[in-house]
């Protein structure tokens, strides 16, 4: 049996992966299971997985983790540090589904580990990606992607001959305002920017996708993970999200990984990596599909896309500036305080008035962050 840890275990992917680690309980053991304050959520998993450790960060839930458990074997512990401990623990394949800047330390602490680790926290290659590539290179690990467009790369790219890439390709659905002017977008709510047209996800990554700066992040993830260099890195908008990305050859030719918008498929890739495992997703139907279109992104509708290119060229801390400065605005987008079209001019604005030195450590990461989200903060009073 494979052993595996769940770090954010109730969030989307954390319960995508409970689902297919429950439909076959012969093949993994869970270890410990993870959580930020979803008591109920959190013991409900253990009970189910015969987990042997939760930690969950509020430790004011504690207690109630502890009633919820009452009679079962699992240990329980509470707090920041109890999240970064659960992450160290001995296990061959760790889901790392945090969100935020809060999952930095504890993806750090599963790649010193030296095993498995299955990265869905973006913030990780974004804000650190230097620093976590190098914390897996120094004790072997194997940093297997989650999100659907770097798993479709890792499964089309020659990882033992990067040199025979001419292009990457990452393909990006458009969102819910694809096609539009940016006078059309003028008056976009946030209730109209969280519907995504093909994929199910949270408020803000689904605001990410509607200004494209999800993609823009993705690239600057895939700069990370796949070393052919920043300006083989290439974007393609996708409306229909069946060719989750692509990875072109020096020979011309094109390999393309496609499937039903289902984020149980690159998860299940992760979990019985280097095999195969059986899932519930819908098979991809290209007769009812029926048409496959491309098109390149419109930069002058979507600037946060070009904020991102040009944060991954200049590197250092400027990605992680970029990162923090888009959290601000987008929260401040989705509270009501400032409109569509400025979450873009935002991050501007902090990218031109904030530009730090590159971080060496992670307490670097988290005072460029901090940094960051302060002169954004300072930024939106001046706009209030």
């Amino acid at each position: 049996m494979r052993s595996v840890t769940i770090l954010g275990a109730t969030g989307s992917i954390g319960t995508s992966t409970l689902d297919l680690i429950e439909r076959h309980p012969d093949l993994y053991r869970v270890v410990a299971l993870t959580a930020a304050r979803d008591a109920e959520g959190l013991a409900a998993a253990a009970r189910r997985t015969r987990a042997a450790h939760v930690a969950i960060a509020d430790p004011a839930k504690l207690g109630e983790v502890r009633a919820l458990l009452a009679g079962t074997t699992t240990t329980v512990a509470a707090g920041l540090d109890a999240i970064v401990e659960a992450a160290a623990m001995e296990a061959d394949w760790t889901m790392a589904a945090i969100v935020g800047t809060a999952g930095l330390r504890p993806v750090l602490a599963a790649l010193k580990r030296g095993r498995t680790v299955a990265l869905a926290n973006k913030e990780s290659l974004v804000s650190a990606g230097a620093l976590m590539m190098a914390a897996a290179r120094a004790t072997g690990a194997t940093l297997l992607p989650v999100d659907s467009e770097h798993n479709a790369i890792f499964q089309c790219y020659p990882h033992d001959a990067p040199e025979r890439v001419r292009r990457i390709i990452l393909t990006a659905s458009g969102g819910p305002f694809r096609g539009r002017s940016r006078a059309e977008m003028m008056s976009v709510t946030p209730a109209q920017a969280v519907r995504h047209p093909n994929w199910s996800m949270g408020a803000k990554i689904s605001v990410d996708s509607a200004t494209l700066m999800n993609k823009g992040l993705e690239l600057i993830e895939a700069h990370h993970l796949f070393p052919v260099g920043a300006d083989r890195l290439d974007v393609l908008v996708h409306p229909q999200s069946v060719v989750h990305s692509m990875v072109e050859y020096v020979d011309g030719s094109v390999l393309a990984q496609m499937g039903t918008p289902d984020m149980r498929t690159p998860i299940a890739h992760t979990l019985a990596w280097p095999d195969r495992m059986a899932t519930p997703c819908a098979p991809l139907d290209l007769a009812k599909v029926g048409r496959l279109d491309f098109e390149e992104p419109d930069l002058s509708a979507f600037p946060a896309l070009a904020l991102a290119k040009a944060a991954l060229a200049a590197g250092g801390a400027r990605p992680a500036v970029l990162n923090a400065a888009n959290e601000i605005a987008v929260a401040a987008f989705l509270d009501g305080r400032i409109g569509f079209l400025a979450i873009a001019d935002m991050v501007a604005r902090v990218l031109d008035g904030y530009d730090p030195p590159a971080p060496v450590n992670l307490d670097d990461v988290f005072s460029v962050d901090t940094g960051a989200r302060d002169v954004a903060a300072a930024a939106m009073r001046r706009v209030a």
